[in-house]
């Protein structure tokens, strides 16, 4: 369902020059299609609470923060930064939901995570209240319920593109709460989420403004602990649209393993 990756390439890719993208999006790319969504939200959603990745055995009533074993990644568009989950530069631990409400404010950026699924997020609202998308519908939620157990945390900066105020970001969360998979141009709750904060189109299912020149770089650091390979060093894969990378990374997520590399470029 949905696009499927036109090309996925395999490179020895040197390493890019970092850069902030420029920020807000001037033309704001109206799209008003039908989307029919993966059940990808549905099969996170409808699974009992796992252990999180945990390396020990975690009481909810501990606090945290907690060490998870990760895939790590990068990612640029052309050769600009765009994306960073890298242990080296950013603390990956994360909190059991009660601590982590502790530390949100409005229009915060949350993830929640979890062994073998995808990556769950949200935008903090207030009042221990969250604006998520789930099972195709854009709700608002307690953090607490939502949680199942799922530890998380703040990943304002995980994405390097310029903020909307947080009074923006509310304003877009809001303004979509009640609209279902027909109404909505998302594929999954980190684009939504993501779309909320950033105001990029990009994160809309067919928002991408495409060029011949643009592409995508996801590099998947294979000895960040998270890929079942053997051996290390980075992959590059190469997207044309911001959608198909996410929607790749996230299956990386769930599944720690790049098919690409294990079966030799072959779904």
């Amino acid at each position: 369902m949905g696009n499927q990756l036109d090309r996925i390439t395999h490179l020895n890719y040197s390493e890019l020059p970092t850069g902030d993208p420029s920020g807000l999006e001037k033309d704001e790319l109206r799209v008003g299609v039908a989307y029919f969504f993966s059940d990808e939200e549905e099969e996170v959603e409808d699974r009992s609470p796992s252990d999180g990745g945990f390396s020990q055995d975690l009481s909810p009533a501990e606090e945290g923060p907690f060490p998870v074993s990760e895939v790590e990644f990068s990612a640029f568009c052309s050769q600009e930064c765009i994306f960073s989950k890298l242990r080296e530069n950013e603390d990956l631990n994360v909190f059991a939901a009660e601590t982590l409400l502790t530390m949100c404010k409005p229009g915060d950026l949350l993830e929640l995570v979890a062994a073998a699924q995808p990556p769950h997020w949200l935008i903090y609202e207030r009042d221990e209240r969250v604006i998520h998308l789930h099972k195709g519908q854009i709700r608002r939620d307690s953090l607490l319920e939502v949680s199942g157990g799922r530890h998380g945390r703040i990943v304002n900066n995980r994405y390097r593109y310029r903020p909307l105020p947080p009074d923006l970001v509310l304003q877009n969360a809001a303004g979509h709460v009640g609209l279902r998979s027909e109404e909505i141009c998302w594929t999954n709750s980190e684009s939504f989420a993501a779309w909320c904060r950033f105001g990029k189109r990009e994160f809309k299912a067919g928002g991408e403004a495409h060029s011949a020149e643009q592409q995508y770089f996801l590099k998947v650091h294979l000895s960040g602990g998270g890929v079942h390979l053997s051996g290390g060093g980075v992959h590059t894969l190469v997207f044309r649209s911001l959608e198909d990378m996410i929607r790749e990374r996230r299956r990386v997520d769930a599944s720690g393993i790049l098919k690409e590399l294990v079966h030799g470029g072959k779904p």
